[in-house]
């Protein structure tokens, strides 16, 4: 290690450790007359917020919680998630934010896994968690959450409910200070293959994460997201990474926001209109499924701004937003990385540039944010260069991507092989730093010898007027290895056969955009693609479907 000067600070000097703590204070400095919105049933100010979140402390504590111990939630995205997601490593213990989207076996294996001894469960969860209860290894006490209806429930150690055990409890708690590499938060990733992995991140990892996702959403003209004066609504679930990190922006930042609880297209505009939301984050398909909505109809939803990620954005999708006054933009992360590591931004060559021009940097995972390190290396770990056309698995650095896999030693090795976190995307970096995501590692698909981009086919087909939504995967071909098969949601009144879509694609052909052996030669209309519990295309599922279809000779399938 380089040697430099460093000089011993004095005796009595104050080592500032980076806790959560210290973002939840800022808020309430900046606008403490601010709204935390839930639903139509609750509002209450920044004052009230940190009220709260010292009354829950006080409520853990007293009911045995302790640093280090692990606290789980079941909730849908509301205000006492909010609260959790503070009020719980302040104290010292870690949140463990469950997929309630997960099959109750593998819920079960994620609450033994991360040890979980203390539980908030929503009633509508009650009956999940009854059946899972006997099986749970370290569980002890669990705490019960309505929305205040009167709920009689069985909850297996249940030590009261949410609202009136913070009504008895006392509105300050000294929050004490601590070592900031205290791991905070953990969840669990699902993979295509074996059970749920553990991530986990630290107090300094998330203050980190938060001042540089506030920089990107808030300092960056073009677009600037999430200024002072915006109101925001995350539409991300609050236990996919933390809601991608931003309600601990928002409350930094002391904005009003509003959260949904569970998602109903038609109540998430109500709130949208009523509450004047302009600021949004959310995967591809809850875009399509707001514009498909009753509720949606001839509205016009201008100045309303919606980050992207978690699937590509298709330029089919992001015209279809566009049109009803949507402004959406790309960004790019996963479980592991906290998760932003970068985010459309259109710079001064690109304001230059035609409108064409800056729409397709607009769909691209953009531009790493401050102290991200991205580069791209070849299976045997070479460095790519940033030109645009190198090809290769897209290698991260950052302060906050997460260490390693909890008690998975040999994953956590993998994930970090030659000191560079491997996110098994497929991508390349442009000489304005530009990443674009071409495909998953395991969705690449090898025809002839060549790679087609699955990201690349469904992008193209999605401008197609009659496709709403389309998924690309490779099938098996005795000549060719793979060849692509689309599968596609048409728009109500729609048809469209294989001949009319390699018609569609001939152009793009043409100039070049794709080779002509990428043109699907198979396609399926369906009335709805599988999707796995964070709203991403399930393209194992997909591949499986597909399989079985080929195998019957199903009747929805239309070849050349």
């Amino acid at each position: 290690m380089l040697q430099t000067r460093v000089i011993k600070p004095a005796a009595t000097a104050y080592q500032y450790p980076l806790l959560i703590k210290r973002l939840l204070l800022s808020g309430l400095r900046y606008e403490r007359s601010r709204e935390i919105v839930y639903r139509d049933q609750l509002r209450f100010d920044y004052r009230t917020l940190n009220q709260r979140i010292a009354r829950l402390a006080n409520v853990l504590t007293a009911a045995g919680v302790k640093p280090g111990d692990t606290v789980a939630v079941m909730d849908w995205d509301s205000h006492r998630y909010l609260e959790c997601m503070f009020a719980i490593p302040m104290i010292g213990a870690v949140v463990h934010t469950i997929n309630v989207r997960l099959s109750p076996d593998q819920i079960l294996y994620t609450m033994n896994h991360a040890e979980d001894r203390f539980v908030l469960v929503n009633s509508e969860f009650v009956p999940l968690y009854q059946a899972i209860a006997g099986q749970l290894s370290t569980v002890e006490k669990t705490l019960l959450l309505t929305d205040g209806e009167a709920v009689t429930t069985d909850l297996p150690g249940c030590v009261g409910e949410y609202e009136s055990l913070l009504a008895a409890a006392e509105p300050h708690y000294d929050f004490p200070d601590f070592d900031e590499d205290s791991v905070a938060t953990t969840f669990y990733t699902t993979g295509t293959t074996g059970n749920p992995k553990g991530v986990y991140f630290t107090h300094r990892q998330l203050v980190l994460h938060t001042l540089a996702a506030a920089v990107t959403v808030g300092c960056r003209e073009n677009p600037q997201l999430m200024g002072a004066g915006d109101v925001y609504m995350p539409i991300t679930p609050m236990f996919h990474v933390h809601a991608w990190g931003l309600p601990y922006v928002a409350t930094m930042l002391g904005l009003k926001q509003v959260y949904p609880g569970r998602y109903d297209p038609d109540f998430l505009i109500e709130l949208w209109r009523r509450e004047q939301v302009t600021f949004s984050h959310c995967v591809p398909t809850i875009v399509q499924m707001l514009l498909n909505a009753k509720a949606a109809q001839d509205v016009d939803f201008a100045g309303w701004k919606i980050t992207i990620g978690g699937s590509a954005l298709t330029r089919g999708l992001y015209d279809a937003a566009r049109a009803r006054g949507m402004n959406l933009i790309a960004a790019y992360g996963m479980s592991e990385t906290c998760p932003l590591i970068s985010g459309a931004h259109i710079n001064d060559e690109l304001l230059a540039a035609d409108d064409e021009t800056r729409i397709a940097y607009q769909l691209k995972a953009g531009v790493p944010v401050v102290l991200v390190d991205a580069a791209i290396q070849t299976p045997d770990g070479r460095f790519l260069p940033a030109d645009g056309e190198a090809q290769g698995e897209l290698v991260l650095r950052a302060p906050w991507l997460t260490q390693g896999y909890f008690n998975e030693p040999e994953k956590s090795e993998e994930l970090w092989a030659g000191g560079w976190l491997h996110t098994g995307d497929v991508a390349v970096i442009d000489e304005m730093g530009n990443i674009d995501i071409r495909d998953r590692l395991k969705d690449v698909i090898k025809t002839g010898g060549e790679w087609v981009s699955s990201l690349a086919l469904e992008g193209l087909i999605s401008q197609h007027a009659a496709v709403r939504e389309v998924a690309v995967v490779g099938v098996p071909d005795e000549r060719w290895g793979e060849r692509p098969f689309a599968l596609l949601v048409l728009r109500e009144g729609q048809t469209l056969t294989a001949q009319a879509l390699k018609t569609f694609l001939e152009p793009a052909v043409a100039q070049g955009h794709i080779n002509k052996w990428a043109v699907p030669q198979q396609i399926a209309v369906v009335g709805e693609i599988p999707k796995t519990s964070v709203g991403k295309l399930d393209k194992k599922r997909i591949r499986l479907d597909i399989a079985r279809w080929l195998e019957e000779g199903h009747a929805a399938i239309s070849a050349l």
